[in-house]
Parts: structure tokens; sequence; C-alpha cells
């Protein structure tokens, strides 16, 4: 690890003597072209920092971390503290757990005092603490990590005041839709039966069609088992049906609040897959009820897979591994045997047409909604060079690398992903060939919600209901459905304000 890297920032910073209004303070900064990453970036392109960091280590201070519930819960944030207390113990730094709430509102409480120096969270939620100031701009390019992490998830922290750009987070993982199944649970002739292009691989985790296909036999074999269960109202997990039918969030990269786009190309092919889906399931998959029921449930056996983030994966192998000891397996054997058959995967392949009954479709790649987590720090901290001493520690690839061991997160470093291969490797792919769509980092991404749950929960409900009383018969329908959205969301940003 680089130690003390956050000393020799001083020297590559002196002439970085602020920010516009874009976040913190200062005055603007001298700005020359420089090639990062093999491209050349000139006056508009300089990520910049504030001023706040010189490169002096605040000595004897204690600095307050907030981590997410599942970093917690596993240990990985008392490995991470304690690894960088014991780093920097002669500077007499400590950091901290923050012990709050992880979906703290720092703009509220940050300025009361009430509020950590450094944080963990989403990149539309880091974001939306830049129009306060609530959170410094960092100065990445100078940072390890830099190089090892794509264009793509640095653009989801940036920000652009006064022709200078100014990057308020530092990515650790990508968080996106996986398929999460049970190995030990598909046919045992799946090999003859069920992998129709001969690749080794099973057609059911491959791609909707035969994901369909199995879950409805599979219910007609025991009526109380079901292949795929997932909550259907969850826009962050449905809406990359419609994306992958040419539906998008906001125009212009997800910038442009006045440009909404679920219902544009054909998403309504998408919201047809999620109504074929829902007609294998049962009434759990119309609210949250299955989000919290689904480890158990897949657990013992009554689901096959559903959707989750990477993040949820070590929460799904504890369940099945206490599966198996309640039938008498010891804690190693539980958790060998858990690890073996709990598998995840990309999301599966969609049929062209929206189709899921069609036979030997032609299959399109998926595109699915996402977000980069990173950390942040508070522009409320008393010791802004420590916070960055710790989030350049906690970037490194020791750290990020035990990141992905102990909680099965995919790294957003492609070092780190390279090394520990599977589905990190994936998601990283994924996410270079712009498959995974991340969360915009404007504050009227929160205006999408309600109209898209509602939109959502209408398709799931309408595969329980009779003939006469489904709300969406036919694709022209459902596309009505898509620009009411569009509508709503629209409103709920420039009429409702």
């Amino acid at each position: 690890m680089k130690k003390k890297r956050i000393i020799l920032l001083s020297l590559t910073l002196t002439a970085v003597l602020g920010i516009l209004s874009g976040c913190g303070d200062g005055a603007a900064t001298e700005d020359v072209g420089t090639e990062v990453d093999g491209r050349t970036e000139g006056a508009a392109g300089n990520i910049q920092g504030s001023s706040v960091f010189t490169g002096e280590l605040e000595h004897n201070v204690t600095i307050r971390v907030l981590e997410n519930d599942t970093a917690i819960s596993k240990g990985y944030a008392k490995e991470l503290l304690d690894a960088f207390n014991q780093e920097y113990a002669e500077y007499g730094i400590k950091a901290v757990d923050a012990n709050m709430d992880q979906y703290l509102d720092l703009a509220n409480d940050g300025p009361y005092g009430y509020g950590p120096d450094v944080l963990y969270q989403a990149n539309d939620v880091i974001m939306q603490y830049t129009e306060g100031k609530h959170i410094y701009p960092i100065p990445v390019q100078e940072m390890e990590c830099y190089d090892q992490i794509p264009e793509i998830a640095w653009n989801a922290y940036e920000t652009e005041v006064g022709g200078n750009t100014y990057c308020c987070g530092v990515p650790v993982n990508v968080q996106a839709p996986m398929l999460y199944y049970r190995k030990d649970m598909l046919p045992e002739n799946w090999e003859t039966e069920w992998d129709k292009d001969g690749n080794g691989v099973c057609d059911i985790v491959e791609n909707w069609n035969a994901m369909y296909a199995f879950s409805v036999l599979r219910h007609e074999e025991n009526p109380l088992n079901y292949g795929y269960m997932k909550a259907l109202y969850d826009v962050y997990f449905s809406g990359g049906f419609l994306f992958s039918y040419g539906g998008y969030l906001f125009g212009e990269n997800n910038t442009n609040p006045e440009d909404i786009g679920f219902s544009a190309g054909e998403a309504e092919k998408g919201a047809w897959v999620l109504s074929q889906l829902a007609g294998a399931m049962n009434e759990e998959c119309i609210d949250n009820t299955i989000n919290t029921t689904v480890y158990g449930k897949i657990a013992d056996g009554t689901y096959f897979a559903t959707l989750s983030t990477p993040d949820v994966y070590s929460t799904f192998v504890g369940e099945l591994a206490k599966a198996y000891e309640g039938e008498g397996m010891s804690d190693k054997e539980a958790n060998e045997l858990a690890t073996e058959n709990l598998m995840m995967a990309s999301v599966p392949k969609l049929p062209e047409s929206g189709d899921l009954s069609e036979e030997n479709p032609s299959l399109l790649d998926p595109k699915s909604m996402g977000g980069i987590n990173g950390y942040a720090v508070s522009s409320y901290t008393k010791a802004p060079n420590a916070c960055l001493a710790f989030v350049e520690f906690a970037t490194s690839f020791e750290m990020m690398k035990l990141r992905n061991e102990m909680l099965g997160v995919a790294p957003a470093r492609e070092d780190v992903a390279e090394a520990v291969g599977g589905v990190s490797r994936q998601l990283y792919e994924n996410l270079e060939k712009g498959n995974i769509i991340l969360m915009p980092s404007i504050r009227e991404v929160s205006q999408i919600w309600t109209p898209g749950e509602t939109f959502f929960i209408d398709i799931a409900k309408d595969a329980f209901r009779n003939a006469e009383e489904k709300k969406y018969k036919e694709l022209p329908d459902l596309k009505k459905g898509l620009e009411q959205v569009d509508s709503q969301i629209h409103d709920a940003i420039f009429t409702l304000k």
C-alpha cells in the first residue's frame, strides 16, 4: 500500500487554489492540457480538487466513517478501520465507525455537526450533495487508483463548473443486477435438453425464454415452488427491461431532465417481458414482500432464482448455509456446499421480439440500471487530509480485493476485477460496454420512482386479473402506459414544484 501517498499530493496541488460554485470553496485554478489514460484533456477536462487538500496530514484526529450496513455486519468495515488505524497510528489519526444510519442525509444533518467525515454511498446520492457544497471535490488524478478505474465510473462523480471539471467521489464498486440461482436445482438433464447452443452453460440461466419455460414447468410440477421470482415494482431492477429495447431515463447521457425516455424505442417490449414473467410468479411479485423473504426462500428451495445486487451475495450464501446446517451438516460443510450451489451470473439475454414463448428466438444483450458506490469527503470535516488518506487507503488494491472477498461486491478497479475474475470481471466488462446504465447524478432522478413503481405494479397486478379487467392487453396499451410515466415524471419535475 502507498502508506504516505497523501503527503505527496501537496507537490501537485500547489496550483489547485480551490473551486467555483459547484462544490467547496476557493478561487479558480490555472488549467493546462494533460494526458490521462491516453486521452488528451484540455482546460475544461482537467479534474480539479479543493484547496483544503494541502497534503499536510492533521495529527491526533478522529475521523468518522460511514460504511454501509452489509460491510459492517459482515465484518469488512472493522477490518478496514483496524488496518487503517494501524497504518496511521504514528500520526495519531484514528478512523471509527460513524455509527449512523447508512441513509443519513448529509445535506440536512451535516451543517449541525451530525454527520460523517467520510461517507460511502451510491453516486446518485453523493452527487446530490454537490449543489449545497456539502462534499469536497477530490484531487483524484493524483490518487493511486485513478488509472485503474474506467472513465465511465469517474464520470458518475464529475460535475462541471465554469469550464472546469470537479470529481466529488472515488468509485469503489459497481452495482448492477445479477442473477442469483441454485445450481443444484437445475434439471438433471440440462446438458441434453436445456443447452441448445451446446456451449456447456444451461439455457435457463442464459436467456429469459428458457428461464420462463422452466419457471412454468417447476410450478406445474409443485404448486408450492417457483422458478424466477422478483418484486417487479422496483424501478431499479425492472427499468433495465425497458432500456434493453430502446428506453432510457434522461437524454444527453442522463443529464437532460427535459428529455424523459421510459417509452422510447420499443420499450413496451420490455414491459411485456415483465408481464409474462409475472404470470409465472405469485402475488408477492406485486410489492416488496419478496425483498425480505427471498434469502430464505432461495435457501429452502421455494424459489429457484431472483435478481439482486452483488453486495448481498454473502447474505444469500449465509442463509443457504443455515439451511444446510439445519439438515445436520457442520459449519464448514454447510458453508462449502452453500458456496458451491449458490451461483451468481449476468442477467439473461432477451428475445428481440419480446415474446418469452418464442422458440429459438433471436437474442439481444440486456441492459441494466446500475450505480457506482464510492467514497466522498464531507465539507464539514475538520480533518480533510486525514479523510483523503483514508479514502486512498480504502481504494488500494489490497483493501478493494478484501472487500470483494468478504462481501462479494464487484470492484471498480480493473486490476482487482482481473485478479478475482468471475462475476466481478463480467460486471466490469458490462460497464465498459455500456450495458450498465448508471443512475443519473442529477437531483431530478428522485422523481422517477413513484410513476415508475405505479406502472410496474400495474403490470404485476395484470397477471392476476381476469382477461376483461387487465389494464394492458396489447403492446400499444403498454406503450401508452409508458408515455404516461414520461408525462408524470415531467410534471413532477417541472410543473408540480
